[in-house]
């Protein structure tokens, strides 16, 4: 077998540069530059769409679009009741259906929440979002008005099934019109005041299992603990008290509002709601200011995440 033999290497000749200089062709931008608006709008569009798994994997629709169904599972289940059996109004106000699904609601907002935030800490993604040309309010109010529309969606397809079927049971028109505007005034807070807390508790650690667990925990801690507490203090014959132990709970807190300024029946013990037209005033103030307080919260948290 005969060796192979190599071609000698060509060697440039003396005195002769062999670097060449190519125009690959870059150019200036001159298209339209969309600004913090547009790519305000993009973050929005996208957070909402992966609140429900639109985008992503098929794994990651699963949980939402089953928390969905299991909320309009029972408005199903009560307009078929109230059809069949020709009843003269339906078995739940509207006001009252997120205060007794407020577990699905809750777990919902863990699942999400910390999908929407502690992923981008996790990865450390923020910054990016942060160099031009948006910033961090435009990033907070983004992920905060996604979560909140999120939740306005899971917790208005239940209204709007039952208002179909209260219209489909020629159910009184007027009545079930104002009904159904007073739930969805309900679930417009609640939406935001949910979104607010939960993205705050999750926006705390970028361990996505640590935020689930944290946001379960507020939600479901502080309810128990304020319905136990409410309980005893109604046994006991103080019924004001129990009334103003709902302000240390956010679902307690959307009860009393709605109760108050909604004519919705309470969910407290004896259906006594707030005490007053003041201890209501008082309600609202606290909806509002814990609203509020998340948006600076989260203001505040972003601002220490470094460039």
């Amino acid at each position: 077998m005969q060796p192979e033999t190599t071609a000698p290497a060509t060697v440039p000749a003396q005195g002769t540069d062999p670097t060449r200089i190519h125009n690959i062709g870059y150019r200036s931008y001159e298209g339209a530059r969309l600004g913090r608006a547009y790519a305000r709008r993009s973050l929005f569009t996208q957070s909402l769409r992966g609140a429900y798994g639109l985008g992503r994997s098929a794994k990651s629709k699963v949980l939402p679009m089953l928390l969905l169904a299991v909320m309009c599972l029972p408005a199903g289940i009560l307009v078929a009741v109230t059809v069949f059996t020709k009843a003269k109004e339906l078995p739940l106000e509207y006001t009252s259906y997120a205060v007794y699904l407020q577990a699905v609601i809750g777990l919902f907002l863990a699942s999400q929440a910390p999908q929407s935030v502690s992923r981008d800490l996790r990865f450390k993604s923020v910054p990016l979002y942060f160099s031009r040309p948006i910033e961090r309010v435009d990033y907070v109010a983004a992920k905060l008005a996604a979560m909140a529309s999120a939740l306005f969606i899971l917790t208005t397809v239940p209204l709007l099934i039952l208002y179909a079927g209260a219209l489909l049971a020629e159910l009184d028109f007027t009545d079930q019109t104002k009904g159904f505007a007073q739930g969805l005034v309900s679930v417009a807070l609640l939406s935001v005041l949910f979104a607010g807390i939960g993205l705050v508790v999750a926006a705390l650690t970028p361990r996505r299992g640590f935020g689930v667990a944290a946001v379960i925990a507020v939600l479901t801690i502080s309810y128990g603990a304020v319905s136990t507490v409410q309980a005893i203090a109604y046994e006991q014959g103080d019924p004001e008290v129990a009334g103003w132990l709902g302000l240390f709970s956010p679902i307690t807190i959307i009860d009393g509002v709605q109760t108050r300024f909604l004519g919705a029946t309470s969910s407290f013990p004896g259906e006594a709601g707030p005490p007053s037209a003041f201890a209501g005033v008082v309600y609202l103030a606290a909806a509002l200011a814990l609203a509020a307080g998340s948006y600076a919260l989260l203001m505040r948290r972003y601002r220490k995440v470094g460039l």
